[in-house]
């Protein structure tokens, strides 16, 4: 959606800078991270570290949805306060202005979702920054995010499948079913798309690689009005394809209106997961309890009783907890590291005060789906 963007920019370049960044509030815990290569997306980077990182400790990549900041997505999901609990790396590639008025990833865009190019580079390269900075263990690389995060989580899975052991898309979409913004919006609305074998020769054609390939946690609201459920269905068929899965999962339960699909290999390694959260909106599913990893409820950040978070790290190995049943949460777990609940409060960001024409342009962004 570059082109869409550079517009809206010239049109409203007049406007005073810093009124349209606004104020943002986040975690305060991020860091940025400088030089980390040719930057072909024009991202930036930020990052957290725990003071006392292991060696050889894992990384996860988050990637923030629209109207979001990284510091934003940080302090709502509660990614750093977990890694600062278990002891791992954390990276935010971060949207600016300049690539997409709403700061969105452009996961629809040809020119930064192929690999070697565009924002799916500028990430590449960001990821391998931290690894060789901080020394991270190339087995445990993960990839995470929201809504177009998590749609530009599904581009890095298939671009780049042997950098990341196992990704999670949350309220997001396939790769490759948008190459341009109608395209996208009738994707983000369940309408068309490729079949399912369509999209698992796309990630077989993203990347001379040619396995092993990642797991994949899927998580979507059974209400979201802003991307369709149906999108989890089709992540979920798209890479069960791709692991040559058999269409009826290995385990299955429902606790409270939620439910958890598994897909198991032979060896018993779940390599597919699908989590639909019963009358649940548009967002990250939380249990806002106090324990590192439950997270903060905010703008698409959703006190359901369900710390995602948390769940999502456990499949990953990442804190040391057995699988447990949805309705059993970790944070009730015995051993269980406990923090004190950030100080901060999420706020979502203020949309700039704009003239007349830059009215109409709101406008228009809003009914094309663009603009909350």
């Amino acid at each position: 959606m570059r082109s869409l963007a550079d517009t809206v920019m010239r049109m409203t370049a007049f406007r005073d800078a810093a009124a349209a960044i606004g104020t943002r509030e986040g975690s305060g815990r991020l860091t940025e991270l400088a030089g980390f290569g040719g930057n072909p997306g024009a991202l930036r980077a930020l990052a957290y570290v725990p003071e006392y990182l292991p060696k050889g400790a894992p990384l996860v990549v988050v990637l923030h949805g629209c109207t979001q900041s990284a510091a934003e997505y940080d302090l709502g999901s509660g990614w750093s306060a977990l890694a600062e609990a278990a002891g791992f790396a954390l990276l935010f590639p971060e949207q600016v202005r300049a690539n997409n008025f709403n700061l969105c990833f452009n996961w629809f865009e040809p020119g930064d979702t192929r690999r070697g190019r565009g924002e799916a580079a500028s990430i590449r390269q960001m990821t391998e920054a931290m690894i060789a900075a901080h020394g991270l263990d190339r087995r445990r690389v993960f990839v995470t995010g929201l809504s177009a995060g998590g749609a530009m989580a599904s581009v890095m899975l298939a671009t780049y499948p042997e950098v990341f052991a196992g990704g999670a898309v949350i309220a997001g979409l396939p790769f490759g079913v948008a190459a341009s913004v109608p395209e996208a919006f009738d994707a983000m609305r369940g309408h068309g798309g490729p079949e399912s074998a369509a999209l698992a020769t796309a990630i077989r054609k993203a990347s001379p690689h040619k396995g092993p390939w990642p797991s994949v946690s899927v998580w979507h609201g059974s209400a979201d009005h802003t991307v369709s459920a149906s999108n989890g269905e089709a992540v979920l068929a798209q890479w069960r394809g791709v692991h040559g899965l058999d269409p009826a999962p290995s385990h299955s339960e429902t606790e409270g209106g939620h439910t958890r699909r598994t897909w198991r290999d032979a060896k018993g390694r779940a390599l597919l997961e699908h989590n639909l959260v019963a009358g649940m909106g548009h967002g990250v599913p939380l249990k806002p309890d106090g324990a590192a990893g439950g997270g903060v409820s905010g703008a698409y950040m959703l006190d359901v009783g369900l710390a995602s978070t948390r769940a999502i790290a456990a499949g990953w190995g990442l804190i040391h907890e057995t699988e447990v049943p949805l309705a059993k949460q970790l944070a009730d777990e015995p051993g269980t590291i406990r923090l004190p609940p950030p100080k901060l409060t999420a706020a979502k960001p203020a949309l700039p005060k704009i003239s007349a024409i830059g009215t109409v342009i709101e406008d228009a962004l809003r009914k094309a789906g663009l603009l909350k």
